[in-house]
């Protein structure tokens, strides 16, 4: 009989080779019309039918199994086409253990994969194997946001292997743009896939039935046996004729060796007998061994020969034998003393410790030795913190390491300074050392890193002593059987308050030794005779606190490490609070100091803005100071925020707006100093966009005193726009609040001191100017009534121009921006003045008042780029007051005498002009 199809041919697989349940895929001709024709699959010899999936009479989908052979051909079998053949092969990869930095050529599908051998009892779950796109059409992802689907659906998902699976939200998310054909297309694709795993499951079943039925006949075959072997008899029954033959055997191995457990009982009791005798060896030597072991140090020796002794004559009558064991207890106890002594000597090793107090253990030595070390090692520690007291204030102890000759321990700020590059823009402060400057670490801090090191290197092992004396171990395995662990632990819960107390002892006797040190004012007065006496040597420095700070944190963080319970260090928290806003306040009032001597450093060296160095080294002294601070005002682990507290805070505020007060009252006092207070070495820089200008300015000479009270204008308006600015942005990132109430405050004071200083500059430059007008204006016995037709400006005039454009000069000198501020009111004075004369007038006469208009236009067309309304309103009120022109001949004569004024004046005018000039960046 023909077949209807030709037999199936495999003509490629991919991949061509793998480990071991790798998914592969088999392309061929005629492999099967359905999922329910393939009737069998085979790679390499291992049936693969169960994981196939029939995709298309073209293309089939499986994964390889665990065959023997490791190369074979992929054998399809279909019941329309029968057995199949291939024209290629499939290589099956033995993959061994690898390390992870090992190379690997195979690649395990790990997310899809699945035993079928530990898991033959389980279903395979369908989403082992389901498909990543189960639409079967291209995947054309949405740009709808994620939480904007979540609220459009809330509580379900777009994962259809969820339970909440929304089939619109799947839609909307991986197909928005996908065409309506398309979707069809996918509608049937799912129903392909559901007819396709329910006729592939149920041939399955049908291609195997033969199987199940051979192996339920076989099942039923053996039950037969069984069944029938049960009923028989018990004389011929199986199990009985078994029984029998067991039980005779037994009696023959009974029968043989009798003889020969006889002979072992004989050979038992001989060298029992043997063993006696050697014991009473042993015992008649033992005095002299245990003292040999002694001297020798083998305690484990002499407990072990005295265990052994114990346990044999322990109880005995003979009179021989308890006088021998009466001189070895007496040994013993020796040697009990000598182990207890050992045992609370100090100094000593943890491992020493316990091995004595397990000798002592084994020895069964009276009393608690464990405990009897615990209190004498407290005692010690105790001990070793007052002596360190007692040394340095004996001044026993030679300070290693900060001391300046002249007896100042605290380094000033500005030497904290004096290596810092570009303190100010264009140049740097320097400082310099005497040549026999010494740095040594003061005695307090030397005296709190003793403390410490004693805390540290004792402490620990004074604590884990007493963990092994709770948890028993400090006992052998001989202490264990005698039940010392058990009474041990029953000890240590009841000594646990007093080993509290110890603890607490030493961490308070700790606390206030450094506080007798450092803050003897939180001590009372009883406890400063036992751990003051520290008045005589030398102040802190907030850079030494910082260090004695790292120092007690380092002291915390080990006890913390071996889980001290928090609350017997608290009292340690307590002491660094304390300590850090102790260090806040010490490093507030040293740089207070350090900004009083700022003044002494001004050189009067101008840059191109007038701007000194004296901001910059202020700006970068209350930097250095918030760096300072970093370390203390860090927050670690169970410590508070020191700038949280509210006394703190407003002593911290306090202080820093006082150091800003004394530094605007430092520059308040550089504007007072005479013209002998300058050093003559200290000259004024002048850096002008053109060095021809201005030469009557000599290079070499002190800043008289107007150029002092400009240079500190100059000064006051960088620190109000600029330093103050930075400083409130540095003390934020360090966490000091309030720095609007001190930026406001430093300010306002700073506002107040140029206000004071420009009044009094402009008192000095305009009253000479203003005092000028009213004699020159009557030079010659003028009479407004009664003079010539005017020919020019007079000399009066000119002469007060020539003094404003001097106090230009000056003013631009020192700082251009401060040219239009004070040329303004010094104008404004002079405009105030001609507005006074001219109303002083009676009357005018023709030729006075077109002389006095003359004047009045001249000086304001002259200083026009600084007036303001002020003088505006003094210019117009004063020519309010002159008879107005009436004849064109006059006006015309106004205009000539006018330009010609300009015209002789236009070189010494030129200044008055908006300049375009900018200074020159060094």
């Amino acid at each position: 009989m023909s077949r209807a199809r030709q037999p199936p041919l495999v003509t490629g697989i991919s991949p061509k080779e793998g480990a071991a349940w790798t998914k592969v895929t088999i392309r061929g001709e005629n492999l099967g019309t359905g999922p329910a024709d393939l009737i069998g699959l085979s790679i390499c010899g291992h049936n693969c039918l169960l994981t196939a999936e029939w995709m298309s009479a073209s293309k089939i989908v499986c994964r390889v199994g665990p065959a023997k052979d490791d190369k074979g051909e992929i054998i399809v079998t279909t019941k329309s086409g029968g057995l199949g053949t291939s024209t290629v092969s499939f290589k099956l990869l033995r993959p061994e253990r690898i390390g992870i930095l090992d190379q690997s050529a195979v690649w395990v599908d790990e997310l899809n994969y699945y035993d079928m051998r530990t898991d033959r009892n389980k279903g395979i779950s369908p989403l082992s194997l389901r498909p990543s796109n189960p639409l079967g059409i291209d995947i054309d992802k949405g740009k709808i946001p994620q939480k904007d689907m979540e609220l459009t659906f809330p509580g379900m998902s777009g994962d259809f292997t969820s339970e909440n699976f929304s089939a619109t939200w799947y839609l909307m998310e991986n197909h928005a743009g996908t065409s309506f054909e398309q979707l069809k297309v996918a509608a049937s694709n799912l129903k392909k896939q559901a007819t396709k795993k329910n006729e592939g499951s149920l041939a399955y079943v049908k291609g195997g039935l033969s199987t199940f039925f051979e192996a339920q006949d076989a099942l039923a075959a053996i039950h037969q046996r069984l069944e029938s072997d049960g009923t028989e008899r018990v004389e011929g029954s199986m199990t009985q004729r078994l029984e029998n033959i067991l039980n005779r055997a037994s009696d023959t191995a009974d029968t043989l060796f009798q003889e020969v457990l006889g002979r072992k009982d004989k050979a038992d009791s001989t060298r029992n007998a043997l063993n006696v005798l050697q014991r009473f060896k042993f015992l008649f030597n033992l005095p002299l061994n245990i003292e040999r072991n002694i001297q020798k140090g083998d305690y484990d020796v002499v407990i072990n020969d005295y265990e052994k002794a114990k346990s044999l004559f322990g109880n005995t009558e003979v009179p021989v034998f308890k006088k021998v064991y009466a001189e070895v207890e007496t040994r013993i106890r020796s040697l009990r003393s000598l182990l207890l002594e050992k045992l609370l000597q100090t100094p000593s090793t943890l491992h020493d410790q316990k091995r004595y107090i397990r000798y002592l253990s084994d020895l069964h030595a009276p009393g608690d030795p464990a405990w009897q070390c615990i209190y004498a090692q407290h005692k010690w520690i105790l001990q070793l913190l007052q002596n360190c007291r007692d040394e340095f204030i004996s001044g026993q102890r030679v300070g290693v390491g900060a001391l300046d000759l002249e007896g100042d321990t605290r380094p000033s700020g500005l030497g904290r300074l004096s290596h810092t590059t570009s303190l100010k823009r264009g140049g740097s402060l320097q400082t310099t050392r005497p040549s026999t400057w010494r740095f040594e670490t003061p005695q307090q801090v030397q005296f709190v890193e003793k403390l410490s090191d004693v805390v540290i290197g004792q402490l620990p092992n004074f604590w884990k002593l007493w963990i092994s004396y709770v948890n028993g171990s400090l006992f052998s395995e001989t202490g264990e059987k005698s039940g010392q662990v058990e009474k041990s632990k029953k000890n240590a819960r009841q000594r646990q308050n007093d080993f509290k107390k110890m603890i607490e002892e030493m961490t308070h006797r700790l606390v206030k030794l450094v506080r007798g040190a450092l803050l003897p004012a939180t001590l009372p007065q009883a406890e400063l005779n036992l751990y003051g006496g520290w008045e005589n040597k030398a102040e802190l420095s907030g850079c030494w606190f910082t260090q004695i700070i790292h120092t007690v944190r380092a002291c915390h963080e080990a006890l913390a490490a071996l889980e001290i319970p928090n609350d017997l260090l608290q009292v340690i928290q307590d002491l660094l609070l304390d300590l850090r806003v102790h260090c806040l306040m010490v490093t507030l009032l040293h740089t207070t100091e350090d900004v009083k001597r700022l003044a002494e450093k001004e050189d009067w060296v101008v840059d191109n803005e007038g701007i000194t160095s004296l901001p910059s080294q202020f700006e970068q002294c209350m930097v250095q100071m918030l760096q300072s601070l970093k370390e203390p005002l860090e927050i670690k682990a169970g410590e508070m925020n020191v700038l949280q507290l509210d006394q703190v805070q407003d002593q911290a505020s306090e202080l820093s707006m006082h150091i800003m007060k004394v530094f605007i009252n430092s520059l308040e006092q550089l504007s007072t100093k005479t013209h002998g207070d300058i050093n003559s070495s200290h000259n004024i820089s002048v850096d002008l966009s053109s060095p021809d200008r201005f030469t009557s300015i000599q290079e070499c000479c002190s800043p008289t005193s107007e150029q002092r009270l400009l240079i500190i204008l100059s000064n006051c308006q960088y620190l109000e726009r600029h330093t103050f600015l930075n400083l409130a942005d540095h003390f934020e990132k360090h966490g000091f609040t309030g720095t609007e109430k001190i930026t406001r405050v430093s300010v306002d004071a700073v506002r107040d001191l140029d206000r004071t200083l420009f009044e009094a500059y402009i008192e000095r430059q305009a009253d000479p100017i203003v005092g000028s007008l009213e004699p020159g204006i009557h030079a010659g016995y003028f009479d407004w009534r009664d003079c010539q037709t005017p020919t020019g400006v007079r000399n009066y005039l000119k002469e007060a121009l020539v003094s404003i454009i001097a106090v230009h000069a000056e003013v631009f000198t020192v700082s251009k921006d401060l040219v239009p501020r004070v040329l303004s009111k010094i104008v404004a004075s002079v405009a105030d003045e001609m507005c006074r004369l001219m109303q002083c007038v009676s009357s005018f006469s023709k030729n006075g008042a077109l002389q006095a208009r003359l004047e009045l236009c001249a000086l304001r067309d002259a200083v026009a780029t600084y007036l303001n309304p002020e003088s505006n309103a003094s210019f117009k009120l004063a020519l309010e007051v002159l008879p107005q022109l009436h004849s064109g001949a006059d006006k015309k004569l106004l205009e000539e005498l006018l330009n010609k004024f300009k015209s002789s004046m236009q070189l010494q005018l030129t200044c008055f002009q908006p300049s375009c000039i900018q200074p020159v960046k060094r």
